[in-house]
C-alpha cells in the first residue's frame, strides 16, 4: 500500500499540471481568444492563425491527453485497489452495479457523441436539458444501484466529464481545427460545418470544465456527503446535480463578459 500512495502522490501532481495547462487553454480560446478573432480580417487571420493556433492546440490536446491517463491511473490506484474507499459495503466486493457504472463512466461518451450529432446536438438548450437528465439517472444509479461511496460517485462523474471532454479534444476539436488551419492559411473560408462542430464541442468542454473541478476538489471532502445544510446522505447525490447547474450558470455569464471584454 506504501508504494501505491507513492504513486498515487506522483500521478496527482501530473494530473493537477497537465490539468492546468489544458483547462487554462480551453478557456483562453473561449473567453479570449474567440472574441479577438472576430476582430480580424483576412490577412490578418491568414499571418495569425497558422502561427498561433498549432502552437497553442500542441499544450491543449496533450494536456488532455495526460490529464485523462493520469486521472484514470489515480483511479485505480485510489478506489480499484482499495474497495473501502469505491464502495459502501467494501465485504460484499464488486457487484454487477459497480461493474456496469464503472463501464459507464467510459461509455457514455459515445452516447453523448451521437446524441451531440443529433438533431438535438443542434439546439443547445435542448441538448442540455436531456444531457442534465441523462447525468442525473448516472448519478443516482452510481450512489444507490452500484453503491459507490459519496467520493466514488462523485469523482466517477467527474471521470465521465473528463472522458467525453479529452474524446472532444482528440477526435472532433483537434481534427476540425486542422482542416481550418489549413483552409485559412491557404487563403480560404474555412467550411462552416467544420468550424461549427469544432466550436461546438469547445463549447461543451468549458460548460463541462467547472463541474469537473468541482468532483476534482470535493473528493478531498465529505462536507456535502450528508449532516451538513439540512442535506442527508440518501440526497447527497442531488448535490453534483446543483453543482452542475450552478457551474453552467457561471460559465454562461463568462461567455457574456468574454463578449465585453476590449483591446486598448
Amino acid at each position: 500500500m506504501t508504494n501505491l500512495s507513492g504513486w498515487d502522490q506522483v500521478f496527482r501532481w501530473l494530473h493537477v499540471f497537465a490539468g492546468i495547462v489544458w483547462i487554462g487553454l480551453l478557456y483562453f480560446f473561449n473567453f479570449v481568444n474567440g472574441p479577438f478573432a472576430g476582430t480580424l480580417d483576412a490577412d490578418s487571420k491568414k499571418k495569425v492563425v497558422p502561427e498561433l493556433m498549432p502552437r497553442a492546440l500542441f499544450w491543449f490536446r496533450w494536456g488532455a491527453a495526460w490529464t485523462w491517463v493520469t486521472g484514470v491511473l489515480l483511479l485505480g490506484i485510489v478506489f480499484y485497489s482499495n474497495r473501502t474507499l469505491l464502495l459502501d459495503n467494501p465485504d460484499k466486493g464488486w457487484g454487477l452495479g459497480a461493474i456496469v457504472m464503472v463501464a459507464v463512466t467510459f461509455l457514455a461518451v459515445f452516447l453523448y457523441d451521437a446524441l451531440a450529432k443529433s438533431a438535438l446536438g443542434k439546439n443547445i438548450k435542448v441538448l442540455a436539458t436531456v444531457g442534465f437528465v441523462l447525468i442525473g439517472v448516472v448519478i443516482f444509479l452510481m450512489a444507490g444501484w452500484a453503491h459507490f461511496t459519496y467520493r466514488a460517485y462523485l469523482i466517477h462523474t467527474g471521470a465521465m466529464f473528463g472522458t467525453i471532454m479529452a474524446f472532444n479534444v482528440w477526435f472532433r476539436i483537434w481534427p476540425g481545427q486542422q482542416k481550418i488551419i489549413t483552409a485559412i492559411k491557404n487563403g480560404q473560408a474555412p467550411d462552416a460545418a467544420v468550424v461549427a462542430l469544432a466550436g461546438s464541442r469547445s463549447r461543451h468542454n468549458t460548460y463541462l470544465s467547472l463541474p469537473l473541478i468541482w468532483a476534482m476538489l470535493n473528493f478531498h471532502s465529505a462536507y456535502f456527503a450528508g449532516g451538513n445544510l439540512g442535506i442527508q446522505a440518501s440526497w447527497a447525490w442531488a448535490v453534483m446535480l446543483v453543482v452542475i447547474l450552478v457551474g453552467w450558470h457561471i460559465i454562461w455569464q463568462c461567455y457574456k463578459k468574454a463578449g465585453k471584454v476590449k483591446g486598448f
